[in-house]
């Protein structure tokens, strides 16, 4: 990834975000993360305000990891919870409880994150109304900067997409699944969150830059195994495979050769996909917004 980093190194290009995720990087030793940031501040421009992100799974941290995180420059952490209810949890297979959770979301607030995101699911299999509201009321509670709220995408080769197709687990009905939709988004919006994009909730002034940079149709690049990148109209990611991803650094092979180009873009593909991602977002597409951007 280092070499990944360094061959994109551009000290004129102003980084507003980063975002360390994908998997569960928690999981490893906090002195990798603080390499990783260290060496892309060393090879672009990272603005002094960046918002620094990295996710965070409930039973994978502890002080001593956190308090790397925050000397390395990490001020916002965003923790994958999906249910405050053990049985749901257990049954999409997750290997943490809330109480797990509880445990990781205290630390944080103990070693100084002032901004944080939690991760809630709705129409999972056995999901009631009842009981996403509770989870709700329990995370309202706990006041944490960012909300997202996400409905259920089945992903091949999890153990709930199994599930599902052995007709162990049924789907929830459409008509249920908007329900819970309209209840998160009332309930959220009363609580001073402020509903600024589809999937996103966040208090004054704490709507996620990243998302927004992806929504706005900015330039990205993504370093990591299977990681994607937009940059000049050009959506393209890295190889899957960990081995191949590896010996092109170490026997150093031409980068190319470990990239999938996936779309290049006209003029025309620019603008119909800049007001599809603008329409996630709440206050929808200024007209001034697409003149600037595609009059310049």
């Amino acid at each position: 990834m280092l070499p990944r980093i360094k061959n994109n190194g551009n000290l004129r290009i102003p980084i507003t975000t980063i975002y360390i995720g994908g998997g569960t990087p928690s999981f490893i030793e906090p002195e990798y993360i603080e390499t990783i940031i260290k060496t892309i501040k060393e090879n672009f421009c990272v603005k002094e305000n960046a918002e620094i992100t990295i996710e965070v799974n409930p039973g994978t941290v502890t002080n001593e990891k956190l308090q790397v995180y925050r000397r390395s420059g990490i001020n916002r952490l965003s923790i994958g919870l999906q249910s405050t209810d053990n049985n749901l949890l257990k049954q999409i297979g997750r290997i943490y409880t809330y109480e797990q959770f509880l445990d990781t979301y205290n630390l944080a607030r103990k070693a100084g994150f002032k901004n944080i995101n939690v991760d809630l699911m709705l129409a999972l299999p056995n999901q009631t109304i009842e009981v996403l509201d509770d989870s709700l009321e329990r995370i309202i509670k706990l006041e944490p900067e960012h909300i997202s709220v996400y409905s259920l995408i089945l992903e091949e080769e999890t153990k709930l997409f199994d599930l599902v197709k052995n007709k162990e687990l049924d789907l929830l009905d459409d008509d249920i699944e908007r329900n819970m939709y309209w209840t998160t988004k009332e309930k959220l919006q009363r609580s001073g969150y402020n509903h600024y994009e589809i999937s996103n909730f966040a208090k004054k002034g704490y709507e996620s830059k990243h998302n927004l940079n992806c929504w706005n149709q900015e330039e990205y690049i993504g370093v990591g195994l299977a990681a994607h990148s937009y940059v000049g109209g050009i959506r393209y990611s890295n190889t899957e495979n960990l081995n191949e991803y590896i010996n092109t650094f170490r026997l150093g092979e031409n980068i190319k050769d470990i990239i999938t180009i996936h779309e290049k873009q006209s003029i025309d593909d620019k603008q119909k996909e800049y007001m599809i991602l603008g329409l996630r977002k709440i206050e929808g597409v200024k007209i001034s917004d697409f003149k600037n951007k595609f009059t310049r």
